[in-house]
């Protein structure tokens, strides 16, 4: 039987073998290509630097990034955990398990591209998986007739540093703030800034953390479609570049380049704040099949 979508239309056939491919480049990609926001960033950051030495990382830092570009390297040593967003268009027929077509696609691209394995089957245990399999993979229906994958490859000197707390209503917005300000200070330069800061409010736990890893993937020079949140996400960054951390570590003006926040929903007695913290490079490419 042809599976049909609710308008009587013939559902889009996508094969699995398909996905894998283009789940390994994006792999690849993201670990050797510099996203062009984070890029401009950094450039901006070292026209108005002021000390030296963190003039100096800067400089490295953009040089690190074209040499990864030209000799198709990857930008850091640490590859990652790959976490992989995946919007499902509703009209979309998967021929095949769809996430073991992910994670095969992240074992090819891993491999192919000679990046670093650094998952292991057990926290405890810590035996290496050999692959960088399994992946993180977070799922989502919408409206359409494509797949929209986007893969982030997060290292975890910046992933140790985030953190996620319960705050209460009566903490506020200034509660907020403040949370996101000292995750930051005690963060240091441990993340490798400059940093690039996501963070999710509302929902629930697990909702706040997954909102503060997709603001990651956002475009760092796009402002918040809420004027009010534009508004925060201006004041927050200024205050986290006056904390002095510095490109790594070394003081100045750039401790973070970029800071987006994403919000939804949650519970009249909760207010659930999350802040993951990107290094430098702040790895992610997406596609759409």
């Amino acid at each position: 039987m042809t599976k049909t979508t609710t308008s009587g239309k013939a559902m889009r056939k996508v094969k699995c073998e398909q996905i894998t491919e283009t789940v390994a480049k994006l792999c690849i990609t993201a670990n050797i290509d510099a996203d062009a926001s984070v890029r401009k960033a950094l450039c901006q950051a070292r026209v108005i630097e002021t000390s030296e030495p963190a003039k100096n990382a800067l400089d490295m830092i953009i040089e690190n990034m074209a040499v990864a570009e030209t000799e198709r390297m990857p930008m850091c040593q640490d590859t990652g955990v790959v976490v992989v967003f995946v919007d499902i268009g509703q009209d979309v027929h998967v021929a095949g398990n769809l996430s073991k077509a992910i994670h095969e696609g992240v074992r090819k691209g891993y491999r192919d591209g000679y990046l670093r394995a650094s998952v292991v089957k057990d926290p405890i245990a810590r035996e290496n998986t050999k692959d960088n399999t399994p992946a993180i993979i977070h799922y989502n229906i919408v409206e359409g007739d494509s797949l929209n994958i986007t893969v982030m490859p997060k290292g975890f000197g910046s992933e140790n540093k985030s953190a996620l707390r319960m705050l209460t209503p009566s903490d506020g917005i200034e509660g907020v703030k403040q949370f996101v300000i000292d995750t930051v200070r005690n963060a240091g330069e441990n993340p490798c800034p400059p940093m690039v800061i996501g963070i999710g409010i509302g929902g629930t736990m697990e909702k706040a953390a997954i909102l503060s890893k997709q603001a990651l993937a956002l475009d760092i020079f796009e402002k918040n479609e809420d004027p009010y949140w534009a508004n925060i996400e201006q004041e927050l960054l200024q205050k986290i570049n006056e904390l002095n951390i510095g490109a790594a570590g070394f003081k100045g003006k750039a401790t973070a380049i970029g800071l987006r926040i994403l919000t939804y929903p949650t519970h009249i007695a909760g207010l659930p704040v999350a802040v993951n913290i990107g290094c430098h490079v702040s790895r992610h490419k997406s596609e759409v099949i």
